[in-house]
């Protein structure tokens, strides 16, 4: 653990000129402020930076007043600011007569929850989970919502659409439609710059597994992450959002993880491994078991796939989620598991074998989500099905060890489906969220809001005319 004595010494090395804190608002997205280093000093880790939280779209409380208390742990230099900087995130507190409280509809201060009322039901020590990070890769991007005009457009110089363009620079190293998987240079014309965001990560403290061209032809990628604790995790996954984003931005070009940004080609998911450890001993691991799964993994498969519908509402929270759940694209659209089937919701790789490394991956997921809500969630819906030894075998969820793209459509009409809208996944989470109130980890008036702001919008996206309606009905 750093001290303020570590963060010091570190400004001290690194010349450090400005210290930056970055805080998570409501959706997902990192906010921050800054101050000149000759400002900081023990106190803002005893009494924080206020700071007005009615902006950051949480629930209005008495007084809008909170503090944000920097972690020393997540200290780091900003790789993407002129003036050397330091970095940090860390929690928000009410301000209270005596003491700050922590603020519990705050992002990280409800994952911090999730973890510590796991720990309390003795169930397990940690949470651990490895999130993968689709995403594409683009050199051009407008878009216009006005009265009068909805459009959007984007390019890049890989894609199969500009094979045919003579301007005498075309050198015709364009990728297939959806065939970019593992594609290599000179196609993978975004290899030299995904290295250097690895090793920007690397910098910052995320461990990368490996990287690689995804299928989408026109610059999908793939960058996974070494698993580790929730919480930390879930600040990684800011981490890799904003570094992978700001490097691109720096060599011109831009960076998507929205869940279906072309049509017709692979979708970005962010398929969420995971396991539990207790006493240092992984608990999902029995080599009689399916599996090699454990009754322990299989009560954790049931909760989430008992309340899979409610849980899309924190793991794909955008409408432009379920544009990615549809057929034919290696993305989930049925509620099951199996072992190396990416057509069921929860999958079980293969190749992991041994007992500290046996998991399973939730594939739904997708990077529009609040990471701290959404790894959260999946953690009380995990507890849920085992405190209730729901054995997803005995409700018909699997293992389904076969394609279920491939079955008739009658066989297909007897396997449960995952929300196919938004609007479904809200209504579910409407009926179906005493899981994650339990324990005070999910405040209901946290629920509330984000219902509340969901349905709002949704009904205005909802109502915005599109150019495919333009297509099918302009001239009836």
């Amino acid at each position: 653990m750093k001290t303020s004595e570590d963060v010091r010494k570190l400004c001290e090395e690194k010349q450090i000129r400005m210290i930056d804190f970055k805080m998570t608002d409501l959706n997902g997205r990192w906010r921050h402020l800054t101050i000149p280093v000759e400002r900081f000093d023990d106190d803002i880790f005893v009494y924080g930076i206020g700071f007005d939280g009615s902006n950051y779209g949480y629930a209005p409380i008495e007084k809008s007043d909170m503090v944000f208390i920097p972690d020393p742990d997540t200290a780091t230099v900003d790789p993407f600011a002129e003036i050397p900087t330091l970095t940090m995130c860390g929690n928000v507190c009410t301000i209270g007569e005596d003491k700050n409280l922590p603020f519990d509809q705050y992002p990280r201060n409800v994952a911090l929850k999730a973890v510590e009322y796991m720990q309390e039901e003795q169930i397990a020590d940690r949470m651990v989970i490895g999130p993968e990070f689709e995403f594409y890769l683009l050199d051009h991007v407008s878009y216009s919502v006005t009265p009068q005009k909805c459009s959007y457009s984007i390019d890049t110089r890989q894609a199969e659409w500009n094979s045919g363009i003579d301007n005498g620079q075309n050198n015709g190293y364009q990728v297939p439609y959806q065939g970019g998987y593992h594609a290599a240079a000179p196609q993978d014309v975004g290899y030299n710059l995904r290295s250097k965001m690895c090793m920007l990560l690397e910098e910052w403290g995320v461990k990368v597994k490996y990287h690689h061209h995804e299928v989408g032809g026109p610059g999908q990628m793939e960058i996974e992450v070494e698993l580790g604790d929730m919480v930390e995790m879930a600040d990684k996954t800011m981490i890799v959002k904003y570094v992978l984003k700001n490097a691109a931005a720096a060599e011109g070009r831009t960076v998507t993880f929205m869940p279906k940004p072309i049509h017709k080609e692979a979708g970005n998911g962010m398929h969420v491994h995971m396991l539990l450890m207790k006493d240092g001993a992984p608990i999902f691991y029995d080599k009689d078991g399916y599996s090699g799964l454990s009754h322990t993994a299989h009560y954790f498969i049931g909760g989430l796939l008992k309340h899979i519908a409610s849980l899309c509402a924190f793991t794909n929270p955008s409408t432009n989620s379920f544009k990615r759940l549809v057929p034919g694209y290696e993305a989930p659209v049925t509620i099951g598991y199996a072992t190396s089937n990416r057509s069921a919701v929860i999958r079980i790789p293969a190749y992991a074998k041994k007992p500290e490394a046996k998991r399973f991956e939730l594939r739904n997921p997708d990077a529009t989500a609040n990471p701290y809500y959404a790894y959260s969630a999946i953690l009380m819906a995990g507890l849920d099905g085992i405190k209730n030894k729901i054995d997803p075998r005995q409700h018909g969820w699997g293992p389904f060890d076969c394609n279920l793209y491939s079955l008739s459509s009658e066989e297909q009409k007897k396997i449960q489906s995952l929300p196919r809208s938004m609007g479904e996944a809200l209504e579910a989470l409407e009926n179906d969220h005493d899981y994650l109130t339990a324990g005070g980890v999910f405040p209901q008036r946290l629920i509330d809001i984000w219902l509340e702001k969901k349905k709002k919008e949704l009904q205005e996206i909802e109502q915005i005319p599109s150019p495919s309606e333009f297509k099918y009905y302009y001239d009836l």
